[in-house]
């Protein structure tokens, strides 16, 4: 017979270790399956952030199929465009990269001698070998073929995309008649895709100013490749914490190999400048109360999806962590999990609700 407490006869202990080998399974299913399920979740995405220039074109009027054609024939032309004029930067840039690594080289052996003329000592090899040009200067080229892997499948994703938009009326529909407890389950289901849908739209849109900004100021100063650098600053501002920093890494190496030290300087501050104006002022002032997420559980969630789902787990893994963190609320016994998936300050209302009911409690026993 179990014990009280202790459902089917497990103790507290051996429930942790069945849990977390169930974790560990579901893991290595999904990263095994990364190639199969990033494009769904690209798919699943980009649908969510078209819906609200759809639903504004029907609030206008437009039925609903004439909407949804439009917004996915300017997402094919916006998309086409971009990857057309990405891809040709792409290939002048690794023609030329031998070029520029050789530069990179002779520069660190000069940094290497004036060390040794101020009393550093230290060898040209391990200089070099702390700053790999192969290496730095490919880094945009690793980061893309990574999402290029994803991108590879466009025509699947797209067409998923399109039968995502065609089921999205029918499914809350479909989802009350399925589930037992609609009010419930409807009402946190609509919650995170509301969530899910703000955020994407706003970083979309802040992605797309930042990469606007740093395409104009790259210009302005004569940087070589400078709308695929903005791409690429597009693209990793979807990256958390350190998706700005990696952009802005081979624009600054690679000034430095064309131009000089001064519009290094200034290309370094013109990244800063638009990182912090869009991401302390520009995107906390539109997204109001934030993502609902700790500063640690976002990074740990970049490492996290990132090491599962590759490329794009990192430009997905704060709307996947704030999914989860809804799922995880909706239910009682997993709500401790989700509030620690939240800021300090969720925390101390879960606490002080909680000490409320228990201090009304023991008002009514008495």
């Amino acid at each position: 017979m179990p014990e009280t407490g202790q459902p089917f006869g497990f103790s507290p202990a051996a429930r942790f270790l069945l849990v977390a080998g169930a974790f560990v399974v579901v893991v290595a299913g999904l990263k095994a399956a990364a190639n199969l399920i990033t494009p769904f979740l690209l798919a699943v995405f980009i649908a969510v952030v078209l819906q609200p220039p759809i639903r504004y074109l029907r609030a206008r009027g437009l039925p609903g199929w004439a909407a949804m054609l439009l917004v996915v024939a300017v997402l094919i032309g916006v998309g086409g465009a971009m990857v057309g004029l990405f891809s040709s930067s792409l290939n002048a840039f690794n023609t030329s990269l031998p070029d520029y690594q050789e530069r990179l080289k002779a520069m660190t052996e000069e940094a290497a001698s004036w060390l040794d003329l101020v009393g550093v000592h230290i060898s040209k090899d391990a200089l070099n070998s702390m700053v790999d040009p192969a290496r730095t200067l490919g880094l945009a080229g690793d980061l893309i073929k990574g999402l290029g892997g994803a991108l590879a499948n466009a025509f699947l994703i797209l067409l998923t995309v399109v039968f995502i938009l065609l089921e999205a009326n029918s499914l809350p529909n479909k989802l009350r008649a399925a589930l037992r407890a609609p009010e419930i389950s409807m009402g946190h289901l609509r919650e995170v895709l509301q969530t899910i849908n703000r955020y994407m739209f706003i970083k979309a849109n802040t992605s797309l100013a930042t990469g606007l900004l740093i395409w104009i100021w790259l210009t302005f100063l004569g940087v070589d490749f400078a709308a695929m650098w903005a791409t690429l600053a597009f693209l990793l501002n979807f990256v958390p914490t350190i998706g700005s920093i990696i952009a802005a890494v081979p624009a600054v190496l690679l000034t430095l190999v064309q131009l000089d030290l001064e519009s290094v300087l200034l290309v370094a501050i013109g990244y800063l400048c638009v990182n912090v104006l869009i991401g302390s002022f520009v995107e906390p002032r539109v997204m109001g109360r934030g993502l609902g997420l700790s500063t640690l559980v976002v990074f740990v969630s970049l490492v996290f999806w990132g090491y599962v789902l590759g490329s794009v787990g990192m430009l997905l893994s704060v709307p996947l962590t704030m999914a989860l963190k809804i799922a995880l609320d909706a239910n009682p016994q997993t709500r401790p999990f989700a509030i620690m998936l939240g800021p300090e300050i969720e925390a101390k209302h879960a606490f002080d609700s909680a000490r409320r009911e228990i201090s009304g409690m023991d008002k009514d026993q008495t």
